[in-house]
């Protein structure tokens, strides 16, 4: 049995905790907030989009980030700055904008999510988390504008056996509610069994299971100022404004924050900050939501219902380490919803919200060892934490186990 530290109160790090408490192991959680998940799990969209997994590094995006630039309510937003970590994210990103590139990286990520569901199953039969997470399994549809894109996905997924691809009609027969929007759609793909949860609640109830283990310590609170090394430069534990705690190996899991620990030891993590915004707007009886998890592609923007809420979240913008909320892009993501699914929910009484989600250029997630021994990595899972911590939190838990990995870890690594 080995002690370990977990860095990060997020989805990611508490079901690392769970995974590694599964193996035996006595584990303390350091998070710097009073509460779980007040990070990029606050109130991130709620999907769990385990076969829609398609990063954002393709073909063609370049020209596309161009045009998104110039439209006031575009997706993309960019602020340049004086920084080699914004700069050389971006180069790394470009280069992972190729069709053969994207490819290699959705099987790895296709796999993982494959993975994640499985093991989030057996999680939700082990962990009893009941009712409190609004859990779903409507379906996720993405709808497409654009005659010619829908084509190209609707020629690509034609006898997948899992995907259905869907004209305007058919779209509004299976989701009623865009009857409503303002826009003629060129078609839908629609991915059955996909599902939908609240990632506060999750966390919040986790953490609270994982309370009851006697070999689990959650260190609320608790802002790490920095790693113990010993003159080999291996990793003994983590030192906080709380006190130290040795440790036999510790897993950084804290998001965007695990870049500057990470440099702390001489790693550098190859992750970014993509700014996101929801909102989450009430639902009574008036309303009309959306019961699939609908993403509309062109605008990414996704909306799914969390029980008697909308959760509609949206947006990158490379703007640093700002979690400033921008009025003029809450402004227009509540445009481009009111046009849409103008019915949906109360907009006026709608709660905002801004995350920094840490993204590595590829899109895929950066997993075990470090480079520096005792030191394990779980980051980089950009706007899919919820999708994949399930599955990355039981690989890394293997890896520090000593055990293999139960998938190949070739794209997951640093």
């Amino acid at each position: 049995m080995k002690h370990c530290v977990v860095i990060g109160g997020g989805v990611v790090g508490l079901t690392t905790a769970w995974a590694l408490l599964e193996r035996g192991h006595a584990v303390t959680l350091v998070e710097r907030d009073g509460e779980v998940a007040q990070g990029a799990s606050r109130a991130n969209g709620g999907q769990l989009s385990y076969r829609y997994v398609s990063p954002l590094a393709d073909a063609g995006v370049p020209l596309k980030a161009l045009r998104w630039l110039l439209d006031p309510d575009g997706p993309l937003r960019f602020k340049p700055e004086a920084s080699w970590a914004q700069w050389s994210w971006l180069i790394a990103f470009l280069r992972n904008c190729r069709g053969p590139v994207n490819r290699r990286t959705t099987e790895r990520l296709l796999a993982l999510g494959a993975y994640s569901q499985a093991s989030f199953a057996r999680l939700q039969r082990e962990a009893q988390l009941g009712d409190s997470i609004a859990l779903r399994s409507p379906g996720k549809l993405v709808v497409y504008r654009k005659p010619a894109e829908f084509a190209r996905v609707a020629a690509r997924v034609k006898g997948s056996g899992t995907e259905q691809a869907l004209s305007h009609d058919d779209c509004v027969a299976l989701e009623p509610a865009l009857s409503d929007t303002e826009a003629t759609l060129a078609g839908g793909i629609f991915t059955p069994g996909e599902a939908v949860a609240d990632c506060h609640a999750f966390c919040t109830a986790l953490y609270q299971r994982l309370s009851q283990n006697e070999r689990f310590r959650g260190r609320l609170a608790a802002c790490v100022e920095g790693l113990q090394l010993d003159g080999q430069g291996s990793v003994l534990g983590v030192r906080t404004d709380l006190g130290s705690f040795a440790a036999d190996a510790v897993i950084l899991a804290a998001g965007l924050h695990s870049r500057a620990l990470a440099a702390s030891a001489g790693v550098e993590l190859p992750i970014y900050p993509l700014k996101g915004y929801s909102l989450t707007a009430p639902i009574n009886g008036v309303h009309r939501p959306p019961e699939v998890s609908v993403t509309d592609f062109e605008k990414k923007i996704l909306y799914a219902r969390i029980g008697q809420e909308l959760r509609i979240a949206a947006m990158v913008d490379l703007v640093g380490d700002d979690l400033s909320l921008d009025a003029g892009r809450l402004a227009s993501l509540q445009r481009s919803v009111r046009a849409t699914f103008p019915h949906a929910a109360d907009y006026d009484r709608a709660t905002p919200w801004a995350g920094l989600r840490p993204a590595t250029p590829s899109g895929a997630p950066i997993l075990g060892a470090s480079g520096v021994p005792g030191l394990w990595l779980n980051v980089g899972h950009g706007a899919l934490g919820f999708t994949f911590s399930f599955a990355t939190a039981n690989i890394v838990a293997e890896l520090v186990s000593g055990r293999a990995s139960p998938l190949p870890l070739e794209g997951l690594t640093l």
